[in-house]
Formats: structure tokens, sequence, C-alpha cells
């Protein structure tokens, strides 16, 4: 029993985790740049970036591209405008091949605590600086540009950039390890967006927190330290905006820069891994307990109540707190010119005015109603809002006569507190 047991061990990383690591990317790039620096016809450095560097690249760098949407165009630019900054990066860029060593190891890392992770690519890939590390098609990849810098990186030809500067700052290259495991981690998951601030936070937290764990380090991301310092603060406001859309609240909390009502970036990172530390630490069966979190259902409401409830990160259960959450959402009082849901309005009316319960943000976000796209209320023109905010005013397309019409006034408006607008259906019919 026991020669078994090694064997199966001893062969776990051929047989059952068969991925792959990816750089020769890396070295296409620094190819292709020296063959581009050395020309100055325009159209020539454009076909060398396409023939040399993206028709022959990997899955991955064709899947980053499209996920940070690289242009040929972008990359001629930059390598034009930037020399010392490709000059800076280059040697950092071409520890790729020693890194996919650490990547290996970190990889298996994992596997022992998670051995049913599927296996996953990892890509090497030399980007434009809008990913440091992101996961697609179920494959990790790599931005050797931004995840294998430090503070010494030469980025004074570009515009100013605090975010990218303070990042920098970090060392990233020091934590590279973790970075993949966390997107590692990532590729094990049901989802990687999340359909409010909640889930997205759990599931970069549960990320965060399994890496780290698997790799006995503490997590490199300075949010963590201010948060444990400021823990009280932030709690409260973030309870106060977890069920806010993804897309309304992730600047204030994620994928962020300091320029925030904190001074820092990416405190959601630290809520995240504090409700998944918490969570581990309550379990008695902390292998089930890993194997819960990653594989957890994020965007389905109830199982990710339940496991928030159970870290007991929050002195309430969730559901309370979404309670208070729509209690405090704005709403449309309604319209000024008819009533709404009116039988009987003028098929000349060209103004409508919304009031709504308090201020309000200059977001909008309109929608077809039920009956779709015939039977919409289109606007000619957003005349804007009165002084107070709480009001705004549209002209109105021509309206026909003895026809229904709607409009959905949607989630996307916000209020001055950045609460989304509850929905409010304009529904009514004009007169003949």
């Amino acid at each position: 029993m026991k020669i078994r047991l090694f064997l199966v061990v001893a062969c776990s990383p051929v047989l059952l985790f068969s991925q792959k690591v990816f750089t020769q990317d890396v070295d296409n790039f620094w190819k292709t740049y020296d063959k581009i620096i050395k020309t100055k016809d325009s159209a020539q450095k454009v076909s060398l970036i396409q023939t040399m560097y993206i028709d022959k690249g990997t899955q991955g760098l064709h899947d980053i591209m499209k996920a940070r949407r690289y242009s040929t165009q972008e990359y001629i630019d930059a390598i034009g405008k930037y020399p010392k900054f490709w000059s800076s990066i280059r040697s950092r860029t071409l520890k790729s091949k020693k890194q996919a060593k650490n990547v290996e190891k970190s990889i298996a890392a994992l596997k022992k605590i998670y051995p049913e992770a599927k296996p996953a690519n990892v890509y090497f890939t030399v980007g434009l600086l809008r990913t440091n590390g992101t996961t697609m098609g179920g494959n990790v990849l790599i931005g050797a540009e931004s995840a294998l810098a430090d503070k010494d990186v030469d980025i004074s030809e570009m515009p100013v950039n605090s975010q990218l500067k303070a990042y920098f700052q970090t060392n990233p290259i020091n934590s590279f390890v973790s970075l993949t495991a966390h997107e590692y981690v990532h590729t094990q998951q049901k989802s990687t967006i999340g359909k409010n601030l909640l889930t997205q936070v759990v599931m970069e937290g549960v990320a965060e927190f399994v890496s780290n764990l698997s790799l006995n380090k503490k997590s490199a991301v300075p949010a963590m330290a201010y948060g444990y310092a400021h823990e009280a603060e932030i709690k409260n406001l973030f309870v106060k905006e977890m069920f806010t859309p993804l897309v309304n609240t992730a600047s204030n909390w994620i994928w962020n820069s300091s320029n925030n009502r904190f001074g820092i970036a990416d405190l959601g990172y630290f809520v995240g891994n504090e409700i998944a530390r918490k969570y581990y630490e309550n379990q008695s069966d902390k292998k089930a307990a890993i194997k819960h979190m990653i594989e957890l259902d994020y965007n389905k409401e109830s199982v990710l109540q339940k496991f928030v409830d159970e870290s007991v990160y929050f002195e309430k259960p969730v559901a309370q707190y979404v309670s208070g959450y729509e209690d405090n959402r704005p709403t449309v009082i309604g319209i000024k010119e008819f009533e709404n849901g009116s039988k009987s309005v003028n098929p000349n009316t060209k103004i409508i005015t919304l009031t709504f319960s308090e201020p309000m943000m200059f977001f909008t976000n309109f929608n077809y109603g039920p009956l779709g796209e015939g039977n919409a209320m289109k606007i000619e023109k957003l005349l804007g809002y009165s002084e107070d905010k709480k009001t705004l005013r549209l002209q109105i397309m021509n309206l026909k006569p003895n026809q229904r019409y709607q409009l959905l006034i949607d989630e996307g408006f916000r209020s001055v507190n950045d609460l989304p607008l509850k929905s409010y259906l304009i529904d009514f019919t004009t007169t003949k």
C-alpha cells in the first residue's frame, strides 16, 4: 500500500496535471522589436509586428490581445514612443523561462491542497500594460511587461499614470508566483465575473486566500495592511454597496487606483480575502473547505449568501443587508407631464420630466420595455438635470396617436451616494 501511494504521488504531476507553460511569445516579441526599431517605414513596422509576433503567436497571445483589445498599431505606437521603457523591461521579461519553473512549482503546491485541480496552460506574453495577468478559456495569460517589472523600470516617457507608478513601486516580480497561483485558481472557478460587488469580491478573495495558503505566504496586495488597520470603517461602507451591480461600483473597490475615498487601491481584495479566511478557519474539514470555496457557484445568490454567512465576517446575515440596501436605493417618484400608466396622453407631448427621490449623478440607462422596440418611446435629446439633480428633462421624438409607449428607466442611473436606481417602467397610451 505504501509503495502504491508513493508511486501515485510521484507520478501525479505528469499523469494528472498535464498543463504546459509557454514562453515563446516573449522571445518572438523581442526578435520583432529589434527589426521594428531599425526601419522607418510605417507600413513595414505594421507588417513586422503582424507577421513575426501576432501571426506566430500562441493561443495565449491571441487571447490576451482580445481580452485587453490590443491592436497592431498600438504595439507600433508604444514601441516608438517609449524606448526607455522597452530597454529597461527587456531583461526582466527574458526571465520568463526561469519564472516558468516557479509557475510549475506553484501549481504543484496548489494541487497538494486541491487535488481536483484541472490542467490549465500558462502563457507568458508581452502586451501593452493593461494587465499583469488574467484568464480566458480556462488558461492563465501573463503580461510579462507588467508582471515581471520592478520599481527601477523606466516609465519616464509615458503620460503620468499614478496607478502604474504605484504598481511598479511594489516590485511586482517579487510577488509573481503568487499572482500566477491566484490566476490559476480563477481557472478552476465556475465564473470569473460576478453580477455584483459582493460576488466579485468573494471570487477574488477566494483566489487570493487559496493561492497564498498553498504557497504558505502572506498576500502581497498592498491593501491588506491598510485593511486591517481600518477594517471597521471599510466594512461599514462595503455593506452599503456590496449588492451594487459590478459595472457601477468596481472602481471603488477593485481593479482601481488609489484615487478613491480611501486613498488605496483594491480594498475589495482585502474584504474578499478576509471572508475566505474566516470561512476556512470556521471549518473543521480544511480540505473540504478549500474544495467548497473554489467550486462555489458564486453567481447563485442563495449559495453565495450562505457561504458569506458561514464566514461570520459581517455582524448580520447577508439577507438583512439586502433589505437595507433595497430600502436605500433611489426611485423615480413620477412624471411631471402626466400620470404614469395614463391612457390619455397628448400625442403632441415633446418634453417629459422625471422626478427622482434624491439627487442623481450624470449616469443614464434606458432600455426597451416588455413590448420591445416597436412600442419604445424614443429620446431625441437629454435636456439635463435640474440644479438640485432631482429632476431630469427629456426631449422625446414625435408620438403617434392611439399608440402605447414604454421606456425602462434602468439601474444604470445612480444617486450621488452611488446607489443604483430601482428600475422604473414608463408606460402610457396616447389619445386618438
